[in-house]
């Protein structure tokens, strides 16, 4: 005799399987047979759903982007599965890894090759601060050649916090105005970088 399949859900949670309804929607006008929004939201989920990342990693927090790109912690389920390793095709450039003083112009330049917009996230300590390299020869900190979007604390960050770092990036993906990159305010913090 076949037995039904059966899943572990408790009874106080049996109903939410019966009313599936759309997540995640952007403001907008619905009727039958339509959905009217902005162009502005719609490009922010599509930018928010397709980063490209880009991985600049130089030692030990690189192993760990790894295992956040590995089948258990999967960075793919967020939109980001391409890795790219050209900086023409990548919008997010994420510094994993101790980055000396000689290191800091080439990093600069990988950034202004990447097409507008692009975000950075600095992973782990030493991109973020230096870390315990205290030296004349490590640069403490990215954001001393590139302005910097999303730190992302630790040493190294288990993927846990790769992943919420990602999410980050992902929300400022989502509700960046199209007219920011514009604007006079970003145009000053690349000055500040001597960034035209």
């Amino acid at each position: 005799m076949a037995r039904p399949v059966k899943f572990n859900i408790h009874p106080k949670q049996a109903d939410i399987h019966d009313n599936i309804a759309i997540a995640d929607m952007p403001e907008g006008l619905q009727g039958e047979g339509y959905f009217a929004t902005s162009f502005e939201k719609v490009i922010g989920r599509a930018r928010m759903n397709s980063l490209w990342p880009l991985p600049f990693a130089t030692s030990c927090c690189g192993i760990e982007f790894m295992a956040t790109m590995a089948s258990h912690y999967d960075l793919a389920r967020f939109g980001s599965e391409r890795l790219g390793f050209t900086p023409r095709q990548c919008d997010l450039l994420m510094v994993m890894g101790t980055i000396s003083k000689k290191m800091g112009p080439i990093l600069r330049q990988v950034y202004l090759q990447m097409a507008e917009p692009r975000w950075v996230l600095a992973v782990g300590a030493c991109a973020s601060s230096g870390g315990i390299f205290d030296t004349y020869s490590v640069l403490q900190g990215i954001d001393q050649v590139i302005p910097v979007d999303v730190y992302v604390p630790g040493c190294p960050p288990r993927p846990e916090a790769i992943l919420d770092g990602v999410i980050k990036i992902q929300e400022l993906a989502l509700n960046e105005s199209l007219r920011r990159r514009n604007s006079e305010h970003y145009k000053a913090l690349l000055g500040s970088y001597g960034i035209q």
